[in-house]
């Protein structure tokens, strides 16, 4: 830096005349106040003192200003930006010399733009800096940034060039940079490229594969394609599985919108698979390489384990220990109170004669079926209700409840289950209602896109099996549903002052699942049909349930997370349940997850103990990319370790294909008084930066006049010369 030093006055004649009289007539007063007093030393010296005040006073009156000019040594300098993420890999940017139909890549349209010797005629006078923003393998494309950081790393900013198709999904809005290059009188010169208007595509926009299936049960693989196409068309879908099978499904395609669909597999052998889901190419289509998306799914020998409590063995209660009996991937456990009868349990093996006796024997439980019991006949007690609570809150075990026409489970809504039930009963009629004429379901809407609720395998296919079910004669009084449940299914014809009266309903508890069951006919769908739709709907049911307890576990530690198929950006709520080397939950312990991203990238969670005897432990994790992620959950205490993997839905939040933000450049350069110049029009480019000034010198003021220090001085020596007169004998 090459600075200059000077003193300036900010005077007028009116200022320097008064100061000239005021010092000149000061100092007539002076000589003749000392010489009055005979020349004696000490009053010329308070005299001379006096006349220094005047003269400091006068030439503070005039404004004194110090002024330092800092100009650089070295050549003013030129960023220029250009954009190197995924996006500018989309052909749309028509060039002088092609056909109408040939395009070219927009990172392609502005390469010239990036070439050193393209600046040439720029380095005589400037120092030209060429610098990429983003990547292609970046999940995401920031303008912010690297405006902010020209302004920072450059010392002797001169302008601008920014080439991109400004699409920003990432960081502070561009706007916020420009605004504080505006006020540093940098300009921006905006080099837009690419078309705003969408390209004519079929994209495969997600593939929400389940985190692990079953042996020899159906999976539903869900997709969505979005299409920019004018008009509808039919596609074959196909999705190939990594051991070679390939299952095909014909769907229509929406016009200029998105399509939801999915793809019923029915994997036979346990194993990791890889499922790639293509949708064909359209002769219209301008991309082609986002047609096709793969995800991972685990299929798994299931053994789940279910509790099934009741009062009287009625028929609903048979029926349904018989389905679950004979599904080979239940273990079902049975326990009968009989009231009246000293004799607990049953017959078989199927039987247990008391409750699960402490946490480590109950938290064993995937699922628990609760019948016509409840507090009375010494059948359930409060604290098995309590524990039954923080098996669903704290350890992701489903509950279902399957009232009687006993009413015994309204003694359960005096406990801690009550925060749990999905309904509202009506105390008034305990014992239910029954007719003489069967009655049906009603599937709701979200009934007939639930899984639970699926006997077919189409959405028409599905509606008809429900009425054509055969009836139940019974229902549980049930006034409404509790707020933050869902109801799935409705009486066809009964209703109250709150409208159609809740049958199915489920609702989502702490980290476990709830359903109410409301009637006690569904063994009546076995008429006709055998075992089709009643086996079908609990084994639906239990796996509904016990879906997220089981997305990963080890001997003593459990994993699972909400939601089961994350999307990218998302919060991630993972919990874990870990447990000592006895079989005891651990209540306080350090357990950590080590997370690796798709990129390599690594991050640590660590997980907070909720302090209780469940053994729960909470962590969050946000996700940044799509794809599949590793993570190690491991536990200092017990010094036990589970190796997980979760997959995060869905495609980078940067990819090609999606139309350009020019009004984006547009404001950047109208903040900064700058110009929007083509990307072929690089002399105008060019000219534009050579017609730039250089920058101005930095310049440091002081006003002396208002300057503290001066003032203190001034002060001091008014202090100086009273003590002096006093000293003098003057006052």
């Amino acid at each position: 830096m090459n600075t200059t030093r000077t003193l300036t006055f900010q005077w007028t004649g009116w200022s320097l005349g008064i100061s000239i009289v005021v010092v000149l007539v000061t100092a007539a007063y002076c000589y003749a106040a000392w010489r009055r007093s005979g020349y004696q030393r000490t009053f010329g010296l308070l005299e001379l003192l006096r006349l220094v005040l005047v003269i400091f006073a006068a030439v503070m009156f005039n404004q004194p200003e110090y002024i330092e000019e800092f100009l650089p040594d070295e050549k003013p300098s030129v960023v220029v930006l250009w954009d190197d993420s995924r996006s500018m890999e989309t052909r749309d940017v028509k060039t002088a010399g092609q056909s109408a139909d040939a395009l070219t890549t927009r990172r392609d349209a502005i390469a010239p733009l990036t070439e050193s010797s393209a600046w040439h005629k720029l380095h005589e006078r400037i120092n030209v800096v060429l610098q990429p923003f983003s990547s292609p393998k970046s999940p995401g494309s920031n303008l912010y940034q690297p405006l902010n950081d020209a302004m920072e790393k450059q010392s002797n900013l001169l302008g601008v060039v920014f080439a991109s198709d400004g699409d920003w999904n990432e960081g502070p809005p561009p706007v916020q940079a420009a605004t504080r290059m505006r006020l540093k009188e940098i300009p921006i010169f905006a080099v837009p490229v690419g078309s705003s208007i969408p390209l004519p595509d079929v994209e495969l926009l997600s593939l929400d594969a389940p985190t692990f299936g079953v042996a020899g049960k159906s999976v539903r693989i869900p997709f969505s394609i979005n299409s920019s196409l004018p008009r509808d068309h039919v596609a074959t879908v196909t999705m190939r599985t990594s051991d070679g099978e390939e299952l095909q499904k014909e769907i229509n395609v929406k016009a200029m919108g998105r399509t939801s669909e999915w793809i019923i597999w029915k994997p036979e052998q346990i194993g990791d698979y890889q499922l790639t889901v293509n949708v064909p190419t359209h002769h219209d289509e301008s991309l082609t390489d986002n047609n096709e998306l793969s995800a991972p799914i685990s299929i798994r020998e299931e053994k789940l384990r279910v509790l099934v409590v009741e009062s009287y063995p009625r028929w609903e209660y048979r029926y349904l220990r018989n389905a679950l009996s004979r599904d080979p991937g239940v273990e079902v456990s049975c326990l009968l109170f009989h009231p009246g009868l000293s004799k607990v349990g049953g017959g078989n093996r199927d039987y247990i004669k008391e409750f699960p006796d402490g946490l480590d024997e109950l938290s064993q439980y995937d699922v628990v079926f609760l019948g016509d019991v409840g507090l009375d006949d010494g059948q359930l007690t409060v604290e098995q209700c309590r524990l039954l609570k923080g098996l669903v809150e704290h350890q992701a075990s489903g509950l279902v409840f399957m009232p009687g026409f006993y009413g015994r489970q309204f003694s359960l809504l005096e406990t801690e289950l009550d925060a749990l039930y999905p309904v509202v009963l009506d105390e008034a009629q305990p014992g239910g209602w029954g007719s003489r004429t069967p009655s049906h379901f009603e599937l709701t809407e979200l009934g007939r896109r639930s899984l639970l609720t699926k006997l077919a395998d189409t959405r028409e296919d599905n509606i008809e099996v429900w009425s054509g079910l055969p009836g139940f004669q019974w229902h549980a009084p049930v006034l409404r549903a509790r707020a933050g449940t869902d109801v799935l299914s409705v009486h066809e014809s009964e209703t109250n002052k709150n409208g159609r009266v809740p049958l199915l309903v489920t609702r989502t508890y702490g980290a476990g699942k709830v359903l109410f069951m409301g009637t006690d006919g569904a063994w009546r769908w076995r008429k006709g049909v055998e075992d089709k739709y009643h086996y079908r709907f609990w084994g639906q049911v239990v796996r509904w349930m016990a879906y997220q307890r089981n997305m990963a576990k080890g001997e003593s530690m459990r994993l699972y997370y909400s939601p089961d198929q994350p999307q990218i950006d998302q919060t991630v709520m993972f919990n874990a349940n870990v447990m000592e080397k006895s079989g005891e939950p651990l209540t306080k312990g350090d357990v950590v997850a080590r997370i690796t991203s798709p990129s390599g990238k690594l991050e640590t969670v660590r997980f907070v103990s909720a302090g209780d005897e469940w053994g729960a432990f909470a962590g969050r994790f946000t996700t940044a990319e799509p794809g599949q992620h590793e993570m190690v959950l491991t536990c200092k205490q017990t010094g036990t370790t589970l190796e997980t993997s979760f997959f995060v839905q869905g495609v980078a939040n940067e990819r090609a294909g999606r139309p350009a933000r020019p009004e984006v450049l547009d404001e950047l350069a109208r903040v900064t008084r700058g110009k929007v110049i083509a990307a072929d029009k690089i002399d105008d480019v060019m000219n534009s930066l050579a017609a730039l000034p250089d920058p101005p010198a930095s310049v440091r003021r002081v006003q002396l006049w208002s300057h503290p220090v001066p003032a203190a001085c001034l002060i001091a020596l008014f202090g100086v010369f009273w003590v002096g007169r006093k000293a003098a004998g003057l006052i």
